[in-house]
């Protein structure tokens, strides 16, 4: 009879252990489960930017140089674009665009060993500090361009907003007019690790 005892704690104390090890699996997914769907997501998940939706397509976009030439856009697999129309460049907003350059250029640099993976697409008129950038890609700024990027503009008419174009052709970020450009660097940052 004393046998039986011992053998009978041994078993109680293991389903005990048994419970406990399947509680808390199962209760972690539970919580997890309902985290998720409530909608709670890391302050490191969170994108800074404007997410689009729908995203806008410029896959089939095959822009142009302003010296006339093509754009490689499917000759850069993995590159990420930052497009930037700024209005007025050549006018009373001189100062704002070559604040705007100034701050893609930082964001560029910020970008380290992952910089070559980063274009920055300038469409329009430029300040004439762009010809000392190497990642600065000046563009026409032509009907296609303007229709997809202009059909997620909601800011004023006195500030320039900043797309962030994936490398599969889809804009899928904007950054209003006069936004922090460790925005932009945070949420590219996230991106190129990712992909």
């Amino acid at each position: 009879m004393t046998e039986s005892n011992p053998a009978r704690t041994v078993q109680r104390r293991n389903r005990v252990a048994l419970l406990v090890v399947l509680g808390m699996f199962f209760g972690g997914m539970l919580v997890a489960g309902a985290l998720r769907f409530s909608g709670f997501r890391p302050a490191g998940m969170i994108n800074k930017g404007e997410m689009l939706q729908p995203y806008g397509d410029l896959r089939g976009y095959s822009p142009t140089l302003a010296d006339g030439r093509a754009y490689a856009w499917r000759d850069a697999p993995g590159t990420w674009r930052i497009v930037a129309m700024p209005r007025d460049c050549d006018g009373a907003r001189r100062e704002a665009c070559t604040r705007l350059l100034g701050d893609l250029d930082k964001v560029w640099r910020l970008m380290g060993r992952n910089a070559d993976r980063v274009h920055v697409l300038w469409a329009g008129a430029a300040p004439v500090e762009v010809a000392t950038l190497r990642e600065v890609h000046l563009v026409r700024a032509d009907a296609r361009l303007r229709s997809v990027l202009a059909r997620s503009d909601k800011d004023a008419a006195g500030t320039d907003p900043v797309w962030l174009v994936d490398p599969n052709g889809f804009v899928v970020l904007r950054y209003a007019g006069g936004s922090d450009p460790g925005d932009l660097r945070s949420d590219l940052a996230r991106l190129l690790r990712v992909n």
